[in-house]
């Protein structure tokens, strides 16, 4: 198994096969902006909060939840994995799966499917919490799987992305590419859309796969990979990517955000980006937190920017989503910030707890989904201006 470094980023240096993640205020070459007061334009409401386990605590992990069925999946490091009543917050089942897990919870079909640090993969019955069965791949997970048509798709660590039956998890499918040996510590979760897999990777390509067969339809690179040295050439497609109208859209560091034709991969527009995590795709616009910490939304058809909020600069940002006609966006003490779609205007801020929000909040119609790292999960409401 290749041995993975982890860039502590903003510093030219990296720290060897540690995984952790460091708080921005050692790591950072410029001091997050201090919060200033705001006059709140739209009401929050905040629904319900609960502590699930550990979260990430500190392995730097994005463990983002699910929606599906009225339900809220949600995994924590120490093995928990949970169902709750999306209205409620109320806990359905709660099963231990005796494994790290290093990813969010990937939900399609009936199935809920985690993956662990040691390799495991676990999918459980998403009405009753029972194991349908489990696996093992050669290197950590820590990108959800994504589930649909009866295949869970799984990428691990070291590259591969494997098919898995949904039912009893027999191996339909590997497909094999290597990665370089300097990262940063997050991988791109598989999208699936129309029968295809998509999958970003980190040397700055995506590729599509034939969802059943695993067969490579097309490989394309989002940014090129330059410099002299491997932190030079650090390109990563970490986070998430979005697909509509025959293009999908990925961002990736130190590099580009662009759009790529579904069916063949060829580029459409691109623009210099560098951005740890992803981006959100909404209507014909894209939303996406730079490396420095400046949101952004750009026009899905051009690449043109519509707006810039550098208000929250050096926040370590997580992906910002859209909700309630408002862009969401955490950062690393906990604060939620609510941002006017319209001009990126701060419309509101509330808090969820004092921890990292690494993963992107879960957005489903109005109501925003926030898991930080101390494994607090929070649904608040995104009100009318």
């Amino acid at each position: 198994m290749i041995k993975r470094l982890m860039l502590a980023a903003a510093l030219a240096a990296a720290l060897s096969g540690c995984g952790m993640f460091k708080s921005p205020s050692k790591d950072n070459l410029e001091p997050p902006a201090e919060l200033t007061e705001i006059s709140p334009t739209i009401a929050i409401d905040a629904i319900w909060s609960r502590d699930l386990g550990e979260g990430s605590a500190k392995a730097g992990l994005r463990l983002r939840p699910a929606f599906g069925d009225g339900r809220i999946y949600a995994s924590d490091i120490e093995g928990g994995v949970y169902a709750l009543d999306a209205a409620s917050g109320r806990e359905l089942w709660r099963a231990e799966i005796g494994e790290a897990v290093g990813s969010g919870a990937g939900f399609g079909g009936g199935v809920v499917a985690v993956g662990g640090l040691d390799g495991a993969i676990v999918a459980l019955d998403a009405e009753s919490g029972n194991e349908l069965w489990r696996t093992e791949v050669p290197s950590e997970v820590i990108a959800a799987p994504a589930v649909e048509d009866g295949i869970v798709v799984v990428r691990a660590h070291d590259g591969r992305v494997f098919g898995f039956a949904a039912n009893d998890g027999a191996r339909r499918w590997v497909f094999d590419r290597g990665v370089p040996l300097l990262a940063l510590r997050g991988n791109s979760a598989p999208m699936i859309s129309a029968g295809t897999v998509y999958v970003g990777y980190d040397n700055g390509k995506a590729v599509a796969l034939d969802l059943k067969s695993g067969s490579l339809k097309w490989e394309q690179a989002v940014a090129q990979s330059e410099g002299r040295t491997e932190l030079e050439r650090l390109v990563d497609i970490d986070g998430e990517i979005g697909g509509s109208n025959g293009e999908i859209f990925a961002v990736t560091y130190r590099g580009q955000v662009g759009a790529l034709a579904t069916d063949t991969g060829r580029q459409g527009w691109s623009r210099e980006m560098s951005a740890f995590g992803g981006l959100t795709l909404s209507g014909e616009n894209l939303y996406v937190s730079d490396q420095d910490g400046s949101v952004w939304a750009l026009d899905a058809r051009s690449g043109a920017s519509l707006w810039q909020q550098d208000a929250l600069a050096h926040r370590w940002l997580s992906t910002p989503v859209f909700a309630g006609g408002h862009v969401v966006v955490g950062d690393f003490e906990g604060y939620v910030h609510v941002l006017s779609a319209e001009d990126g205007s701060i419309a509101a801020r509330t808090r969820v707890g004092d921890d990292p929000i690494r993963a992107a909040p879960l957005a489903v119609g109005d109501t925003v989904y926030v898991a930080n790292s101390d494994g607090t999960l929070a649904a608040i409401r995104v009100g009318g201006g």
